[in-house]
């Protein structure tokens, strides 16, 4: 492990150089292949410095919905559990087993908080009239 760059200097140096080195001065499918790579970086930071707060809420979410379980030690036995148990959600609500106003609320909040890393600009209220 690195004391210097962090992972997010090294990601954010990359992120400056392609869009402001290849990006402007790259046409068609290069420049969006470009500006596709700056995005990619831009969701894996917000991914990084996110992640441990949004899985331990997502685990206490889904806590108060199926049940208290030991939260796994590992961020990747985290993730795998997550999944077995947003399977076991989707087939309790499916069933009618919950309710659905508290389901509601915790697949909303999960949602949001997956959009605050993919694209959180689709959380900023329409200018559209």
């Amino acid at each position: 492990m690195q004391d210097r760059p962090t992972y997010d200097e090294l990601l954010a140096a990359i992120e400056h150089f392609l869009d402001n080195e290849i990006v402007p001065h790259v046409e068609g499918a290069r420049g969006f292949h470009g500006r596709v790579a700056a995005n990619s970086i831009r969701i894996i930071r917000r991914e990084l410095a996110g992640e441990d707060e949004h899985l331990r809420d997502e685990w206490r979410g889904l806590e108060a919905l199926l049940g208290a379980q030991p939260v796994p030690e590992t961020r990747a036995a985290l993730r795998e559990a997550l999944l077995l148990r947003n399977q076991d959600l989707g087939e309790r609500i499916r069933s009618g087993e919950l309710d659905n106003a508290a389901a509601f609320q915790h697949v909303r909040r999960t949602v949001r908080a997956k959009l605050e890393v993919s694209n959180p600009r689709w959380l900023e209220p329409s200018t559209a009239k």
